[in-house]
């Protein structure tokens, strides 16, 4: 009896090992396979997600950066247009107060106009003999009168053709309420004479007492109010032409009665101009006739 079928069988036993250890070699290598991919796409997909992730992070940044400036645009716009209405708000005041400033000139001018009227008619004869001259400029009114209008030759006291003149005149003057009215006396360069130089030693003597005499008349006779009148005396120191020759003295002896209006500092350049356009007087030559103080 051979034992051949036993060693066959013992040959089979010893590749099964061989076999099992295959086998679990290539499910190891399989799972280490499958392992080792699983990685690499988690691996993938970490990476997008950081990725993602991170242009996420980006466009926030992006988004917050666009979003604080457009609020400083919009800061900024606000803060304009809050300094255009402020700025449209004065405009408008300005305009208002400026329309307010123009109404008044002209008013005022109007006035003026009317005052200067007046007093041409009043004194039209006196104005076409050249005893007075009426003038008119940069809103002031004024009144020249030749000495020989108001005074007797060196003397301060009004005359009795000077007191028919100045109540005329103070008819006038007592009507305008708003302005300064100034007398002022003027001389020419000759001295008082020795008769009257114990009364008046100077020219500023005569020329002040002169200018007081009418503020005076103006204000008892002629119904000034007082706290409107001023009286000045010049002398001999303003002269209107050369004392070279007698017609020139002539006219430097005078008494000036000067209208002052209150006009606002800040007037309307062209309003103005145009009131005084309008209210032009024609021009009057003084002729004087010859005489001494």
């Amino acid at each position: 009896m051979t034992e051949v079928p036993h060693e066959h069988g013992r040959q089979q036993r010893t590749w099964v090992p061989w076999l099992v250890t295959a086998l679990v070699v290539l499910l190891a290598g399989g799972v280490l396979f499958l392992a080792n991919r699983s990685s690499q796409q988690a691996q993938a997909l970490a990476e997008q997600s950081r990725a993602a992730a991170e242009e996420a992070a980006n466009r926030a940044r992006d988004a917050e950066a666009a979003r604080l400036q457009l609020a400083e645009k919009l800061a900024a716009a606000e803060s304009e247009r809050t300094k255009l209405a402020t700025e449209k708000e004065q405009l408008s005041n300005e305009k208002e107060q400026l329309s307010q400033t123009v109404q008044e000139q002209e008013a005022e001018l109007a006035k003026l106009k009317a005052t200067y009227d007046d007093l041409q008619d009043k004194m039209k004869a006196e104005i076409a003999n050249g005893a007075i001259k009426l003038s008119q400029a940069e809103g002031r009114i004024q009144v020249d009168l030749v000495d020989k209008v108001l005074f007797d030759s060196g003397d301060a006291s009004i005359s009795t053709r000077g007191q028919e003149v100045l109540t005329r005149l103070g008819g006038v003057l007592a009507r305008v309420d708003d302005k300064s009215i100034q007398v002022s006396g003027h001389t020419d360069d000759s001295p008082p004479s020795q008769k009257l130089q114990g009364t008046f030693p100077t020219n500023w003597e005569l020329s002040v007492a002169r200018a007081v005499n009418v503020v005076r008349f103006l204000q008892e006779k002629g119904g000034v109010p007082a706290r409107r009148l001023v009286a000045a005396g010049y002398g001999e120191m303003r002269p209107v032409a050369a004392n070279a020759t007698p017609v020139g003295r002539a006219r430097n002896r005078r008494i000036e009665v000067l209208l002052m209006p209150d006009l606002p500092r800040q007037r309307n350049t062209a309003a103005v101009k145009r009131a005084l356009a309008d209210s032009t007087p024609p021009k009057n030559a003084v002729k004087p006739a010859k005489g001494t103080k």
